[in-house]
């Protein structure tokens, strides 16, 4: 499978939403999204940068845009985070990596001198038109959300 690529349109996927339903990217043309990578549910760095993504939703989706955080994590774990934080944005769950694969964040992580494979928090930008405008590999939480905000109203200027 091929990997996103900056300035180029987005192929086609599929997957499942914490709203128990199938998500393709083109049922969600003529829209912004952002698609936000992150390790595991419940964690702290990962709890941090879904509530700030749920404090600026309202300005996201003034700007024309729908976010999805994505993890490996079950739709059940993820239903219940969403719930605990009040996320007002869908999770998808990626337990084959599919989408993982696809925008390539799977990486080698070293914790506590172990090594072992897993998502690299990442945020990705497509446009209205299924491009993939802007991408951050090795994100840091704080401050993160606001910067993804300022590029998703730079698409609509």
């Amino acid at each position: 499978m091929d990997t996103v690529t900056l300035n180029q349109t987005v192929p086609e996927f599929s997957c499942t939403t914490t709203a128990d339903e199938s998500l393709t990217l083109s049922s969600l043309a003529g829209k912004n999204i952002v698609i936000y990578f992150y390790p595991k549910d419940n964690t702290p760095g990962c709890t941090q940068e879904g509530q700030d993504f749920r404090d600026h939703y309202e300005e996201f989706q003034a700007a024309n845009t729908e976010i999805f955080g994505v993890s490996r994590d079950s739709v059940r774990v993820h239903t219940g985070f969403k719930t605990k934080h009040n996320f007002p944005f869908e999770l998808i769950s990626d337990p084959d990596e599919s989408l993982c694969k696809l925008f390539d964040v799977i990486k080698l992580k070293k914790l506590y001198g172990k090594e072992h494979m897993g998502i690299e928090r990442s945020t990705f930008i497509i446009n209205a038109d299924g491009v993939l405008t802007h991408e951050w590999r090795k994100v840091k939480v704080k401050e993160h959300v606001t910067e993804v905000l300022a590029a998703v109203k730079a698409l609509n200027t």
